[in-house]
């Protein structure tokens, strides 16, 4: 009985095998292009970094030999070095306040509009369809004392007197180039936002109504609970890039006036094909960076996570 059996065990369980192991090659056939394209664009360009970083790499004379740790210590000591990190940061908590704050308000103007909703909506995403080197060449024409419109304005009201530069003072550098990017990436986080606030059920405002909440209530109690998540998403793609701001800086003010608005990825662009020309040093800078948003962008999950998680153990 047991030997007429088997026969009929074994064709039983040999084709779900075959069908497993043919979906198991369909899907790895699937996924080998995108496999393919992060190892060659992501993979092997973050190993050849931290290779770089390790060696005395000078930009035309090729591999010397390991130089570690000398790589890292001498960008530490780079007198560009400690005043980058602290524009950056100063720079990104700026610019992150500003367009989570001013992606919040349009967002929830839109949201709140029925006759001019898809008029706004454009609007707002309009400079967003614009590059962000073809943007900050339009603002460096705009802000210039030679071509631009702004400097007469702005002598005609009286705020300045002569010809001068607006990108001419550090105060001056910084806050026109917020300007800018608040211009071109504050239509994208209110998409991001409005995608957020569509997604909360008019019930829950109803009942707040009811129960005679007024706006400020019903934002802080509703609005803004549920839309953390959306929240969270804005606010670390702000902060990263932020932190990785060089394209704006680099048309604009090219880190001046007197360095005052260099960032650090400008400086490792600086040490690899200006000041330095040495490839180790600017690999040993973009580790450093590297290292610096992973642990920024995992404190910055930590924390959204744990107030989801202290939250629901309340509940």
């Amino acid at each position: 009985m047991t030997l007429t059996q088997a026969p009929s065990i074994a064709t039983a369980v040999t084709p779900p095998k075959r069908r497993y192991r043919a979906r198991s090659l369909r899907a790895w056939a699937y996924a080998s292009p995108t496999a393919a394209l992060v190892l060659v664009f992501f993979v092997i360009p973050v190993v050849l970094v931290f290779w770089m970083s390790a060696s005395d790499w000078p930009l035309l004379a090729g591999n010397r030999g390991i130089n570690l740790p000398d790589n890292y210590t001498d960008v530490v000591d780079q007198r560009m070095f400690w005043p980058a990190v602290g524009f950056t940061l100063k720079y990104t908590v700026i610019a992150t306040v500003l367009l989570i704050g001013l992606g919040l308000g349009l967002a929830m103007l839109v949201q709140e509009s029925t006759r001019w909703r898809a008029f706004m909506r454009t609007t707002f995403l309009l400079p967003t369809a614009l590059g962000l080197a073809s943007a900050s060449l339009l603002f460096y024409a705009l802000y210039s004392p030679q071509v631009g419109p702004l400097t007469p304005l702005l002598e005609k009201l009286g705020l300045i007197e002569g010809n001068v530069s607006i990108l001419g003072t550090p105060t001056g550098a910084l806050w026109s180039t917020v300007f800018l990017i608040v211009w071109r990436f504050a239509g994208f986080y209110m998409l991001l936002l409005l995608v957020g606030l569509q997604g909360i059920p008019g019930e829950v405002y109803e009942a707040a109504r009811l129960d005679g909440a007024n706006r400020w209530q019903t934002f802080k109690g509703i609005t803004l609970p549920l839309l953390r998540p959306s929240l969270a998403l804005s606010t670390i793609m702000c902060v990263t890039g932020s932190l990785l701001a060089f394209d704006q800086f680099y048309i604009l003010t090219k880190g001046g006036p007197d360095g005052s608005t260099m960032t650090v990825v400008q400086l490792v662009y600086n040490l690899a094909f200006e000041s330095k020309r040495n490839l180790g040093m600017a690999a040993a800078l973009s580790v450093i960076v590297l290292l610096a948003l992973v642990v920024i962008n995992a404190l910055q999950l930590r924390v959204l996570r744990g107030t989801d998680e202290g939250k629901g153990g309340k509940a």
